[in-house]
């Protein structure tokens, strides 16, 4: 009984305080990631996607606001910046590959970048969608904070903007593997890159996951992607919608 005491004592405590938003993040990142050592660290067991999965469960089990439950977790929120930044070690240390490797990079950077803006338009156009849905899915390869800027530069949705990011990041991190084995791509580089290019920070994180070169290569790819994510799609989503009749 003493210990149920505490417990509730605890809970009382630290749901009144903003702790409550970071604490339960951290648990449930940290109960996904045991399912995700558990499943032998298959890509379908994503971490990032199980522990999403069981933060909106505790939320609308506890009947929290997303405010509240932020007011806790923007600390975490506030290290994407830095652990970005610090995607520019293993980037350093692959520096002499990747400059060997400039010209494949930049053809492959532009094809990637222009045909995951077109071809998330396209898609949105041909099963019916608005264009303010097309707009808000266009920069969905970038990283959060640029497809959002992009996004609401556009006219589109902001917050779905994120929900579609965070979305393709996950997907990207499941499928990669598979889809690369079926291609027959083995190179590190080449899937890392690609991965980065595609599934920003999440495919980031899953190319690190495998080695040091392959997430060297992806924060590369999310890095320029972002920045030309951010040039090319303010003109090329509205141009692709002028073309398809929705301007």
């Amino acid at each position: 009984m003493f210990e149920l005491a505490e417990l509730r004592s605890f809970w009382v405590y630290l749901s009144a305080s903003p702790l409550l938003g970071l604490t339960l993040t951290l648990c449930a990142y940290a109960v996904a990631q045991a399912i995700y050592a558990r499943c032998k660290f298959s890509p379908l067991a994503n971490p990032v996607a199980i522990a999403i999965a069981l933060v909106c469960v505790a939320l609308w089990l506890s009947g929290m606001s997303y405010e509240r439950y932020f007011a806790g977790a923007q600390f975490v929120h506030f290290l994407l910046g830095p652990a970005t930044v610090a995607l520019a070690v293993p980037l350093v240390r692959q520096l002499p590959r990747m400059r060997r490797a400039f010209m494949p990079v930049m053809v492959a950077l532009a094809c990637g970048s222009v045909t995951a803006i077109a071809s998330a338009v396209c898609i949105v156009v041909a099963l019916g969608g608005t264009a303010q849905l097309a707009r808000s899915i266009g920069p969905k390869s970038a990283t959060t904070p640029i497809a959002m800027a992009v996004s609401e530069r556009l006219g589109g949705l902001p917050s779905l903007t994120a929900v579609l990011v965070i979305g393709t990041g996950i997907f990207g991190a499941v499928t990669a593997r598979f889809l690369f084995g079926w291609m027959k791509i083995h190179s590190h580089e080449v899937r890392g890159f690609a991965l980065g290019v595609a599934s920003h920070g999440i495919g980031t994180a899953r190319a690190f996951q495998v080695s040091a070169e392959m997430g060297a290569f992806a924060g590369l790819g999310m890095g320029l992607n972002g920045v030309l994510t951010a040039l090319l799609a303010p003109g090329l989503i509205p141009l692709v919608l002028g073309w398809l009749g929705k301007i």
